[in-house]
């Protein structure tokens, strides 16, 4: 992929600084030995049954964008040990983050990526997805920013191709106007199905819901989450 590819990519799902505070010396470890171990590389052709890509033997296969502390991600690999997760987070420090808990959890069946989603969608074998979560994502909140959010018709397009029939989307955000503007775009997009049948549905959290750091913030400052779960049709 050309310089100028990777820009014109990257105006399409990924704003934002991809790194804080200086790593400790632990942290530099991992990040130079066990991040490459679990890298995915869409360099490469993508294989024909994606579950070759864990160490373990998995019957599902699941995508979280954006994993932030990790927090759910850890969670849902714990106990769901017969789930391939693949993780996306292009922040340091927050892969940092959840190659620690990797470590010492000697989770099998997680692989990481640390860059641009949208190419990791565009890698991926048709159809190959049982599930894919956004959890808390940038909201962008101000009106002119709003054609940053990852939600979008070209987005949308993606998830589709690569969720299995039936396949899920899940959304998570504490932002008004985001959760409008999700529902909105799964509408209009034709390739979904919200699964939602009363309030309860999109109030209460998914099954198993651990709860992460920015929903915890979100209720300090006194702000409500809407759950969303999208059906691929």
């Amino acid at each position: 992929m050309t310089p100028t590819e990777r820009r014109s990519r990257a105006t399409e799902a990924f704003f934002g600084r991809r790194k804080g505070k200086p790593l400790r010396e632990l942290q530099v470890e991992r990040m130079t030995h066990l991040l490459p171990e679990l890298r995915v590389d869409p360099e490469g052709p993508a294989p024909e049954n994606l579950a070759d890509l864990f160490q373990t033997q998995v019957e599902r296969l699941r995508l979280e964008i954006g994993f932030g502390g990790g927090e759910h991600l850890v969670h849902r690999a714990g106990e769901n040990p017969q789930t391939g997760f693949i993780g996306v987070e292009p922040f340091v420090n927050s892969m940092a983050k959840l190659l620690a808990e990797v470590e010492a959890k000697e989770l099998r069946n997680i692989r990481v990526y640390d860059d641009d989603a949208t190419q990791l969608l565009d890698w991926l074998p048709a159809a190959s997805l049982d599930q894919i979560d956004l959890l808390y994502p940038d909201p962008w909140p101000k009106k002119k920013h709003w054609k940053r959010r990852f939600v979008s018709q070209v987005n949308l397009d993606r998830f589709h191709r690569v969720l299995k029939p039936g396949g899920l989307f899940c959304f998570a955000s504490d932002i008004d106007t985001y959760v409008n503007w999700t529902l909105i775009h799964c509408r209009d997009h034709g390739g979904f199905a919200w699964t939602a049948r009363n309030r309860a549905d999109w109030i209460t959290p998914f099954a198993g819901w651990p709860g992460t750091r920015y929903e915890a913030k979100a209720k300090r400052e006194g702000r409500s989450s809407a759950y969303l779960t999208f059906r691929k049709i």
